[in-house]
Order: C-alpha cells, then sequence, then structure tokens
C-alpha cells in the first residue's frame, strides 16, 4: 500500500462540496493551525476549492498525526470521506476539526499505525 502525505488524504476532500458552492464573499483560508480548527463546515463549504483542499489536508494530517495513524489512500480513505462528508452534512455548524477528528477515531483500528 502506498502512502503519500498529499494522496493520502485526497479522499476527504470530497467532504465539502464543488467551487459551484461559493458565494459572493467566501471566508479566506486560515494561515494557522489555531484559526484552522475553528472553521466550521459551512464555512469550508463556502471556501474557494484550493483552500478547502489546503484546509482539509491540515487537519488531517494534524489529527492523524495526533491519532499516531496515516490515512491511506484507498477505500479506508475514502470511507472516511464519506463520515466526514455526513458530519458535516448532519452538523453544517460544526467545527471541521472536530468532524474530521471523529471520523479518524471511528476508523482508527482500520488506519495503518505511523511508524
Amino acid at each position: 500500500m502506498k502512502l503519500s502525505p498529499a494522496a493520502s488524504v485526497a479522499a476527504l476532500l470530497v467532504l465539502t462540496g464543488s467551487a459551484g458552492a461559493q458565494v459572493a464573499q467566501a471566508p479566506a483560508a486560515p494561515t494557522t493551525f489555531d484559526d484552522a480548527a475553528y472553521i466550521t463546515c459551512r464555512e469550508a463549504h463556502m471556501m474557494p476549492a484550493e483552500a478547502r483542499k489546503q484546509l482539509a489536508l491540515m487537519l488531517a494530517d494534524h489529527v492523524a498525526r495526533h491519532r499516531g495513524v496515516l490515512v491511506p489512500d484507498d477505500q479506508r480513505g475514502t470511507e472516511l470521506a464519506y463520515l466526514v462528508r455526513g458530519g458535516c452534512t448532519l452538523a453544517p455548524d460544526a467545527y471541521l476539526f472536530t468532524v474530521i477528528d471523529r471520523a479518524i477515531t471511528a476508523e482508527i483500528a482500520k488506519l495503518p499505525k505511523r511508524q
């Protein structure tokens, strides 16, 4: 199984929708983790596609490192993406960081350990 930093979280990028859902004043991409941790699913959905991708990558990488796992670029990564997308659909005002953390925690037994 091949795991790369950028590709390992590619499945999570599905979570916040398409760039066509932007509004006139979408929030800017956060520059620090402290700012990124408080972005809601709704705010992430309004971001431009590239900013949304960077945010998802930053948050998923942080959570995976904290939990001692890797997010694989296979079916398990896709399942995580579905959990995150579902969590954001059910609770659009939830912090995206929390939704990603809960998805990874729920699937932690299925994820490869970080070495």
